[in-house]
């Protein structure tokens, strides 16, 4: 299990740039920084380990922080779990951001990721708890 601080970013859409005749496709600065900083985490984890060769379960803990502009009895509300974050990053954006940047590292692919939970919260210290457990 790690923690990557800080508020969680989902997987941006591709950007696509001309390059003479040709048009490639490329992941914009905020999600690429986003992924190698869980990347970075994803290594201290693993340590010296190799990636892992088996079916995996993914258990994500998406902890947002609550928004400045809400009053405070709003934002007590959040954080005591009585109001959910239904606005953007969407889950399933901020799990492919976190799969992406974990192939190669905690895994080979993300294709070995069988099953995943995710829970989104509203926090007073943002980040993502991310918990990776080979299939039996």
């Amino acid at each position: 299990m790690f923690t990557v601080p800080g508020p969680p970013h989902g997987k941006g859409r591709p950007r696509f740039a001309r390059r003479g005749n040709f048009v490639s496709a490329y992941t914009d600065a905020k999600t690429a920084s986003y992924e190698d900083q869980v990347r970075l985490y994803a290594k201290q984890a693993m340590g010296s380990s190799k990636p892992l060769e088996t079916a995996v379960v993914l258990y994500l803990h998406i902890r947002l922080p609550v928004p400045k502009s809400y009053p405070k009895k709003r934002t007590e509300a959040c954080l005591s779990g009585l109001e959910w974050p239904c606005k953007k990053p969407d889950s399933s954006n901020i799990l492919k951001s976190v799969e992406d940047a974990m192939n190669g590292v905690v895994f080979h692919d993300d294709c070995q990721i069988i099953d995943h939970f995710m829970t989104r919260v509203y926090a007073s210290e943002a980040g993502v708890d991310i918990l990776i457990k080979e299939k039996e």
